[in-house]
């Protein structure tokens, strides 16, 4: 359960902080430069900048250090079998231990780090753009970006909302499956002891239940939306329109000066 506890994308946190205020088209923006930085990087020089990079947001977020790292623990498992797939699979370099059939070479070693840094750095960052930005921000922002696609024929603000209806119900579906195990262990389960696979196993009767939740739900607040007379698109107003100011150009300015160091430095 202690899991569950530790998914921190498609939460909010609310604050008045620089990164809360910033335009949320922007923040997007900014989210995936930072992201093609990531994938430019080469050496642990880079990966220190990012590092010293992604603190500094940390900082300006105003957020709880403790909260934020809570919220790797959900992508560790992922993290450690990268790790030894790259380990095993990649060669290139010198040996650096051979069991048997199998070598570990130094390529693999340094592609095997190399890719777990990256997906943590990406969870980190993309957590920092939810605990930062209302989902309705974020719908907005979305549907922003996406508008000269409909000229294509793409349905801009139908594919919007459902980006933010699925990373709101992330929270929720979690909070929910917490008290299924909770109901389950009080009736006897044991989701804590044995092996990966026997926790796997054990983990089988929350699907039916939790995917039955998951449909009510949804059905719910689609009745809601109906009973609301909701209707997307062209003619949808907002209370708040968004506005560009300064600082959100000083932070892209940042964001895109930090992806040409990592670019150009080859670092």
């Amino acid at each position: 359960m202690s899991l569950i506890k530790s998914i921190t994308i498609g939460q909010y946190l609310p604050g008045k902080s620089p990164l809360h205020r910033l335009d949320p088209r922007l923040k997007i923006i900014a989210l995936i430069i930072y992201i093609i930085a990531i994938f430019f990087i080469r050496t642990f020089t880079g990966f220190g900048v990012a590092f010293i990079f992604t603190g500094f947001l940390l900082l300006l977020a105003k957020l709880p250090l403790g909260y934020v790292i809570r919220g790797l623990k959900p992508v560790l498992f992922l993290v450690v079998f990268t790790v030894i797939l790259h380990f095993f699979m990649t060669k290139g370099g010198e040996v650096l231990v051979r069991l048997g059939p199998l070598t570990v070479e130094s390529a693999g070693v340094r592609l095997g780090i190399f890719m777990s840094l990256r997906l943590l750095f990406l969870v980190v960052n993309t957590s920092l753009l939810t605990l930062t930005t209302s989902p309705i921000a974020l719908t907005d922002g979305i549907e922003y970006l996406l508008k000269p696609f409909r000229r294509v024929g793409l349905p801009a603000h139908e594919i919007a909302m459902m980006m933010t209806i699925a990373l709101r119900f992330i929270p929720t579906l979690m909070e929910e499956s917490q008290k299924i195990m909770k109901a389950q262990m009080a009736r006897g389960a044991d989701f804590e002891t044995g092996g990966v696979i026997r926790r796997a196993r054990s983990m089988a009767p929350l699907l039916v239940p939790l995917f039955i939740s998951a449909f009510r739900r949804a059905d719910d607040l689609a009745v809601a939306m109906e009973a609301r007379c909701y209707r997307g698109g062209e003619h949808r107003t907002r209370m708040k329109e968004m506005a560009v100011t300064p600082l959100d150009y000083y932070a892209l300015a940042v964001v895109a000066a930090f992806l040409l160091l990592i670019a150009l430095a080859r670092i």
